[in-house]
């Protein structure tokens, strides 16, 4: 005789913690869905060009090793990285990318009943890091031009305030903030809160009066800048990112990160990448002369799209996002979808760029014909 009973494994005998309850799932950028035809990946901010030579044999030759345990202190590489920005190496610590980073601080700063306060739309980690703490986030909505409201941020500050994240360039929005705004968002923070200056894409930022996030960990004493080898370096796969913070700020950063976080791989690949900066500064450079076609060929079609500093453009689809994303993966372009807000493109090889300006003409043709 047999009985429908639940399988041991769907029962939960162990109660989990309820801020999992609530917890908005990280979804990753798509994959190409429909075989049989050429789909370009553009739903991930990924650099688009493979490893350098140099990074690729450096990281072959680390292979030979993973079967030992990589350098828990991460010393070749924050003493580079110390040299880079001429910071004390006691203010630099690692993690597998910047939002593993991200993760840390709030772990070390923010717990049950404090409150971390960021931009929306904002990187998408952001309350899922959160959450996890136990901590509540507080979403201040974007200007109307799609960028950090900061007055508003400022104003969000309460007694329980404990963390700040300002994403510049802004992922997905790609807008950036200028060093003028910042100071005066500073000034109105108090010194017992932390601000993290976000910086994972600002290899790609070229406004003059953008804030530079070392400028101001050398002028404040409660900032904290957020950077990552995946994007600009092209090592999203290897997972390597780190901070530049007050010193004990660093030293609770490495008493809450995974031991051997950051493999011997990617410390060895990161410290090839700045060996061969001007390679890298020449694939910037393509890049952002990518981009800018890209937003000149979206704007001559139609769309209102906010100029961006970051390697990626947004479209504001609001309530006709899910629509347009699937006329992009009909034209071949998978592109990362906000449900109700809007599309971000990410800029890939020409060819894929020419792609998306095709499915881009699709999707307001589509759009125009049901207003």
């Amino acid at each position: 005789m047999t009985t429908n009973r639940p399988h041991a494994s769907t029962v939960e005998r162990v109660p989990l913690r309820s801020a999992l309850h609530n917890l908005p799932a990280y979804k990753p950028g798509k994959v190409a869905a429909v075989s049989g035809t050429t789909q370009y990946k553009l739903s991930s901010n990924e650099n688009p060009y493979p490893p350098l030579p140099s990074v690729r044999d450096v990281v072959a030759e680390a292979a030979a090793g993973i079967n030992l345990y990589p350098d828990m202190a991460c010393a070749e590489i924050t003493e580079a990285i110390a040299k880079r920005w001429d910071v004390p190496a006691a203010s630099v610590s690692f993690g597998a990318g910047s939002v593993e980073v991200a993760s840390q601080i709030i772990r070390a700063v923010a717990g049950e009943g404090d409150e971390v306060v960021f931009a929306w739309r904002s990187f998408e980690a952001y309350p899922i890091l959160t959450g996890l703490a136990g901590a509540k986030a507080v979403h201040v909505p974007l200007t109307a031009d799609e960028r950090h409201d900061l007055p508003a941020m400022a104003a969000a500050v309460t007694e329980r305030t404990r963390l700040i994240f300002v994403c510049t360039p802004n992922n997905p929005t790609g807008t950036s903030v200028t060093a003028d705004e910042l100071h005066a968002f500073m000034a109105a923070v108090p010194e017992d809160v932390l601000v993290v200056i976000d910086e994972a894409y600002v290899h790609f930022n070229v406004d003059a009066a953008a804030a530079q996030g070392i400028d101001f960990f050398r002028t404040y004493p409660n900032v904290v800048v957020l950077h990552t080898f995946s994007k600009a370096y092209g090592l999203a796969g290897l997972r390597i990112g780190y901070a530049i913070a007050p010193d004990y700020i660093s030293t609770a950063l490495r008493a809450v990160a995974i031991p051997f976080g950051v493999s011997a791989l990617a410390q060895k690949a990161a410290l090839a990448s700045l060996d061969a900066e001007d390679e890298i500064e020449a694939r910037i450079t393509s890049l952002v002369t990518e981009r800018e076609m890209l937003h000149a060929e979206l704007l001559s079609i139609g769309w209102d799209v906010c100029p961006s500093e970051a390697n990626f453009v947004w479209l504001r689809t609001g309530e006709a996002t899910q629509e347009l994303e699937t006329v992009f993966t009909e034209a071949g372009v998978i592109v990362r979808a906000y449900p109700g807000d809007g599309i971000r493109i990410s800029v890939g090889t020409p060819e894929a760029n020419r792609q998306a300006v095709q499915a881009a003409k699709a999707a307001f043709n589509r759009l125009a014909a049901e207003r």
